[in-house]
Formats: structure tokens, sequence, C-alpha cells
């Protein structure tokens, strides 16, 4: 990849851009929880067309339009988010500590060889962490919600 590719799309990340933890609630799951990591970028979508040229650049993620006009290109997946934001992490400003401390919660999760309710609450207590780095208004899956999960279905030691 280009030297001069990369910290333009870091900057895009910066200014236009999102990188995303966040506890989803799936009712099939044992634990009801996982962890998502995502990467989005948004552009007006007469603008699409860049979001086009950086999904072939990237070449992971899709691209969806909004109803306001705005489309996004987003990238989910602890492998692929971890692959881009390596890719990105030295030319971050503005979210560089957002790369770091996501970087680190998907290596400890890939670390992990079994799951269990324990581990779950302590990596939901690290994206809690990450959470206030991204002032998140909406977001309503916090630790406490899923250790009232666990101890409702009597899944969490005491």
């Amino acid at each position: 990849m280009s030297d001069s590719i990369l910290p333009y799309i870091a900057g895009f990340l910066d200014g236009d851009g999102c990188i995303m933890l966040q506890l989803v609630y799936r009712h099939d799951y044992i634990f009801g929880y996982q962890i998502r990591a995502s990467i989005v970028f948004y552009q007006k979508s007469n603008h699409k067309d860049f979001l086009e040229w950086l999904k072939g650049y990237l070449k992971y993620g899709y691209i969806r339009d909004r109803k306001d006009n705005i489309s996004e290109y987003t990238i989910v997946g602890h492998k692929d988010v971890e692959s881009v934001l390596k890719l990105l992490q030295l030319h971050l400003r503005l979210k560089k500590e957002q790369a770091r401390l996501a970087l680190e919660i998907i290596q400890d999760l890939r670390a992990i060889k079994k799951l269990t309710p324990e581990i779950l609450l302590q990596m939901s207590k690290k994206v809690d962490q990450f959470g206030k780095l991204n002032y998140s208004k909406k977001r309503k899956n916090t630790s406490v919600k899923v250790e009232e999960y666990l101890k409702a279905k009597e899944l969490l030691s005491p």
C-alpha cells in the first residue's frame, strides 16, 4: 500500500469515521451478548464513489445508503477491524487512543480459549472504557446490563 494513501485514509477516519466496540444482545448466544467491532466511514451519498474506492482499496466490509442522503462504508468483525486498524494506527490523530484500546480488546478476545460469564463481564467492562472515548449518547448495552443478564440466567458465580 502506498505510503501517502494510508495517512489520507487515517485522516478520513479521524474526521468522517468511527471506530466502535459494542455489546450486542443476542438471544441465541448462551451468555446473551457478543462484542462487535466495527469501523464506519461516512460520506454524503453523492460522493459514494469515494467510499467504493475506499472499499476497493481496503478489501473489507460493505456500503449502504441511508435515507438521510448519507452513505456508510462499514467494516465489521474482529479480524477485519484489526487488520484495518493496524494499517492506520500510526497515522491516526484524533482516534489514536480508540484504535489502541480497540486493538488491545480484540487481541484479548482472540486469546480467550473458552468464554465464560466471568470473562465476558470482564471484557464488557473494557468495552465500557472504550465507549467513554466515543462520547456515545445512544449506548444502551453496558457491562451493567451484561451482569444483570448473567445473574438473571444464573450464569454468574456469586
